[in-house]
Formats: structure tokens, C-alpha cells, sequence
């Protein structure tokens, strides 16, 4: 597999990987996080395609998961505010969202995930609390969870997980 940056080309592909995605949520026990509201939005791709912070994952040159990635200071500001814990490091980080793969290849996650690490290592995400698939994969790769932060998309909390080298 590989990662690359996606291009405008991508957006239809993308769009049903999302929508796999929801699928497979609710099929799993989680169809709030992004089924309530047909989560993501494809203006909302396509401005992270603007920016440089969409990516795709690649297998045979077939597109087969998606995902945001950005890294910085505050690279997420919505993480400025954690609630019932903290944080471990500081505020130079990679921040990933609306990871999905398409279910044609096991492993997309912890291959983009590990990705996103490689980049920077030190990387935060978040989840939903119903989403336990994304919880089991985070622990399995070493993510601790640090508290609980609220995104603009609805009022449901989302579980915070970090990562970074010691």
C-alpha cells in the first residue's frame, strides 16, 4: 500500500469510501458518528484537498481508504479544551480525522495510521464513544486515551487518544 496526497480526481471515490464507512459504523454498532448527518460533507473534502490535508491509500493503484492528516501547532484547536484528563505532550502534533477504508483490504487503518506517526511522532485523534472498532485499533497501537473533547459536527463527545515517541 501506499499513501498520496488526494487530487480533485479522487473526490467521487472518496465520497463512496465515506459512505462504505457509515455503513460499516452503523453495521457496528456506531451509526451516529457519521450517519446523523451524512458525515463527511464533500465540500468539506474537498477544501482538505485545497489545503494539502487529504489523503488517499493506494493498493494496486486502486484508491481504498481515505483520510486527513495535519500536523502542527494546535493542529486541531478544537483539542485546546480536553475534558476528565489531559494531554501528555505538548502542542506540536499530527492530528488525524475521518479515517475510512473501503473493506476490500485489511489493515488500512493501522497502515495509515502508522503513516501518520511516521510523520511526526507524536499524533492525536479522536473518536466516537460508540465507534469501538476505532478504540480497539487505538489501543493496539499504542494510543492512550486522554479525556474527552467536543467537535463542531454534533454534540455527541468524542473520546482523545495520543500517541508520541518518548
Amino acid at each position: 500500500m501506499k499513501i498520496r496526497h488526494s487530487e480533485e480526481k479522487d473526490i467521487a471515490r472518496i465520497m463512496e469510501i465515506y459512505g462504505y464507512a457509515r455503513d460499516f459504523m452503523k453495521k457496528t454498532g456506531n451509526p451516529k458518528q457519521w450517519g446523523a448527518t451524512n458525515w463527511p460533507p464533500e465540500a468539506l473534502i474537498r477544501e482538505d484537498i485545497r489545503t494539502g490535508r487529504s489523503y488517499v491509500c493506494e493498493e494496486d493503484g486502486r484508491v481504498v481508504g481515505t483520510f486527513y492528516f495535519h500536523q502542527g501547532k494546535e493542529a486541531e484547536p478544537g483539542y485546546a479544551a480536553i475534558e476528565e484528563g489531559a494531554w501528555i505532550g505538548g502542542d506540536e502534533y499530527g492530528v488525524v480525522h475521518r479515517i475510512a477504508g473501503d473493506g476490500s483490504v485489511k489493515g488500512i487503518g493501522t497502515f495509515c495510521l502508522n503513516w501518520a506517526y511516521g510523520q511526526c511522532g507524536h499524533l492525536r485523534i479522536d473518536t466516537h464513544p460508540d465507534n469501538k472498532v476505532m478504540q480497539s485499533l487505538l489501543a493496539k497501537l499504542g494510543f492512550q486515551k486522554c479525556g474527552i473533547v467536543h467537535v463542531a459536527e454534533d454534540s455527541d463527545p468524542r473520546f482523545a487518544y495520543e500517541k508520541m515517541e518518548a
